[in-house]
């Protein structure tokens, strides 16, 4: 596997990614009618923003992680290859790259993804209600966790 920085030739695969594997989220959290796809968000959410890595598997993109100095913000791997340590690879590059503590929020429901961030070091420190980032007509649930950072 290499992770490696994203590129706008990922864009495409990065959009399929996330749409395919946002149903998944969605679903999980029973909230399949706030689907919008990475298109339709990215500006609205600043994805670009964001330091963003891709993860290759056989030379093809499988998945992408987006964060800042304190926040794993975007995690996504394609549902193709869950289970195949994709998602464990870039929680580590991107808490390698931070080196500090960093935060993330799994929406409630979603109990693989809350698995993948403790099993990654993360501990839950709290429950916050809010709405959806990107489509705010729905009120959301999440649960927050919080990596200690890596020395």
């Amino acid at each position: 596997m290499n992770i490696r920085p994203y590129g706008p030739e990922d864009w495409d695969r990065v959009c399929q990614i996330h749409d395919a594997a946002r149903r998944d989220e969605l679903a999980a959290a029973k909230l399949d009618a706030a689907y919008l796809t990475l298109e339709e968000t990215a500006d609205n959410e600043g994805f670009h923003d964001y330091t963003l890595r891709v993860a290759e598997v056989g030379g093809v993109v499988s998945g992408f992680v987006a964060f800042t100095a304190d926040e794993l913000a975007w995690l996504y791997v394609d549902p193709a290859t869950y289970g195949r340590g994709v998602g464990t690879a870039l929680i580590h590059a991107a808490l390698g790259e931070a080196r500090a503590p960093m935060t993330a929020e799994v929406l409630n429901g979603n109990d693989a993804a809350v698995a993948l961030y403790r099993k990654a070091g993360f501990d839950i420190i709290g429950v916050e209600h809010g709405v959806m980032p990107g489509n705010e007509s729905f009120p959301v649930s999440v649960t927050v966790l919080q990596h200690p950072g890596v020395d």
